[in-house]
């Protein structure tokens, strides 16, 4: 086992970005000094979901759905793997946090979708309702998405946060990734600049 390239820039550069724009849009959404604000992150956060969905088809091998997307078995024993304190190592994602991504992603599609209704006055008081019903829900995921990194980074003896940031885990050489993307990492950040502006427009 040695520090490998596992996450390429795309995902890592994607991961923050939604994070960053999730907390924005939580912290000015009740503001209407900030609403542009507010509208702008969570078009942030749409489009890297929309993007993520594309990338985990035809992404490098640790950021494809198939390398981590687990049936409920597979969840299930790892959780109990946790719960033992003897969590069987993933080099990419473990299966309860294959879960974890694509309820965020999903929410994170679901929540911006509907707060674009609403700023294109659509939907009324019942979707502002189910707007902030979704992006609670989100916050709840996120939560045990952190209590799962922590967990992870505990039992593991690995610095996950550290290693989203760096894109390097512990691996067999044999594992890693040939290239970080930075070219399509850049293709992310067009993607983002282009559809914030349409949906703030």
């Amino acid at each position: 086992m040695q520090k490998i390239l596992v996450w390429d820039w795309p995902v890592r550069l994607g991961h923050w970005l939604m994070a960053g724009g999730f907390c924005l849009a939580w912290l000015t959404s009740e503001s209407e000094t900030w609403r542009l604000v507010h509208v702008v992150s969570g078009s942030v956060v749409i489009a890297v979901a929309a993007f993520r969905l594309i990338w985990g088809i035809l992404g490098s091998r640790y950021a494809r759905f198939g390398d981590f997307v687990r049936g409920p078995t597979a969840v299930i024993n790892y959780l109990n793997s946790l719960l033992k304190l003897q969590p069987a190592h993933h080099t990419g994602h473990n299966p309860a946090g294959g879960w974890a991504i694509i309820a965020l992603l999903g929410l994170a599609i679901v929540t911006s979708g509907t707060g674009w209704l609403m700023y294109e006055d659509i939907g009324g008081h019942l979707l502002e309702e189910l707007h902030e019903g979704l992006a609670a829900t989100m916050l709840a995921v996120v939560v045990v998405h952190l209590a799962g990194v922590f967990s992870g980074s505990l039992l593991h003896g690995e610095n996950l946060v550290r290693a989203m940031l760096t894109g390097y885990k512990q691996g067999s050489p044999d594992a890693a990734i040939p290239s970080a993307r930075p070219l399509i990492a850049l293709i992310l950040l067009i993607w983002i600049a282009a559809a914030s502006w349409f949906i703030a427009t």
